[in-house]
């Protein structure tokens, strides 16, 4: 079916008002940059969720990684994004500013390379993302492992979508009646990966791509089965998503973490969320050698991405939102990352 004939049989079948959350922030620009919500019919709504790993990292964190930056001397390596993400104390750019060395890096292979070229000083890779980033991290760590690398660190900030949901849907702060199911996490957990969440809570889940087709064959699909009344988990992205995903990759994750509670921006702490270290790779692990301070610093409360994160409020809403908040100055990480929905509802115009 082409875009035209799905779209017409979404507005035939689509009688009632329905909330439609997404989970994935690749989703939320999509569906801005196709221009699918506008196709859609007026009683449907999407919401946007906590599918963007840099949107979702804490203050707490990243004031963390600024604090060990400065007392204990150790250069940062991360990924993109996250260096204009703001903590109750400034960013990573922050860091640089004052002289620190923040490094970013496409590959988390190529801090073993730089740890090994500078064998003298010490360095703190930061591990970010969900599912389909976190294989590649553990990878990295075995390596590092194999080749006895003893000036690298790591602090994982990596997050499991399923725990987030949970946490979203026992919130009940907004009426959800169907979810678009993450395609890259479910390339990895597969299908089974949301079996839990399908049979505690009934909710319509389908797992979609992210073509303009793929995402209205998917909406289609769970139109239907919400209008039928008959909840269903259902892979409609089969060409890349299995029943019971990446077994090689689950297996690389795994070997190195293991589950443990983590804190979500917007959300609070949520347990068995997070992937930290297993005791095999703790050497690693910078929380054992710098523990965290247990001190609390209040956040800054004008910025609301948190319940934009929720899908309590639109990016609009927000009164930084396109006035002091652009990406060029960003105020919130909803802003910063380019899977972030403030950053979608930016570039593509609002609604």
């Amino acid at each position: 079916m082409d875009v035209k004939e799905l779209v017409e049989r979404i507005k035939k079948i689509s009688k009632k008002e329905i909330n439609i959350m997404e989970f994935c922030g690749t989703h939320t620009h999509e569906i801005f940059r196709y221009g699918i919500r506008q196709l859609l019919p007026e009683n449907i709504h999407l919401l946007s969720g906590p599918g963007c790993p840099v949107c979702v990292t804490s203050e707490e964190d990243i004031d963390y990684i600024i604090d060990l930056a400065q007392n204990y001397d150790l250069s940062i390596i991360t990924f993109g994004d996250l260096v204009n993400v703001p903590g109750n104390n400034g960013s990573l750019n922050y860091l640089r500013a004052k002289g620190k060395e923040v490094i970013v890096v496409y590959s988390p292979l190529e801090s073993i390379n730089i740890a090994k070229q500078n064998p003298n000083k010490k360095y703190l890779l930061i591990g970010i993302g969900f599912e389909t980033t976190a294989p590649n991290l553990a990878f990295t760590l075995i390596k590092a492992k194999e080749e006895n690398i003893k000036n690298l660190y790591f602090l994982s900030l990596h997050k499991l979508t399923p725990p987030a949901m949970k946490a979203i849907l026992d919130m009940g702060e907004i009426k959800i009646d169907g979810i678009i199911g993450p395609g890259h996490v479910s390339t990895i957990i597969g299908r089974k990966g949301w079996e839990g969440l399908f049979k505690n809570y009934k909710i319509p889940f389908v797992i979609m791509g992210f073509k303009p087709e793929e995402i209205l064959y998917g909406l289609y699909h769970l139109v239907k089965i919400i209008e039928e009344e008959k909840p269903a988990l259902i892979n409609a992205y089969e060409k890349s998503v299995k029943e019971d995903g990446n077994k090689t990759a689950l297996e690389y994750m795994y070997k190195v973490f293991k589950k443990g509670s983590s804190s979500w921006r917007g959300l609070g702490i949520i347990e068995e969320s997070g992937l930290i270290l297993n005791e095999i790779f703790e050497e690693f692990d910078i929380q054992k050698i710098y523990p965290r301070s247990s001190k609390t610093i209040k956040s800054n409360s004008y910025c609301r991405c948190g319940e934009v994160l929720r899908g309590v409020i639109k990016p609009i809403d927000c009164p930084l939102f396109g006035k002091s908040c652009t990406p060029e100055s960003p105020k919130g990480p909803c802003m910063v990352s380019s899977e972030g929905t403030c950053s979608a509802y930016y570039l593509y115009g609002g609604e």
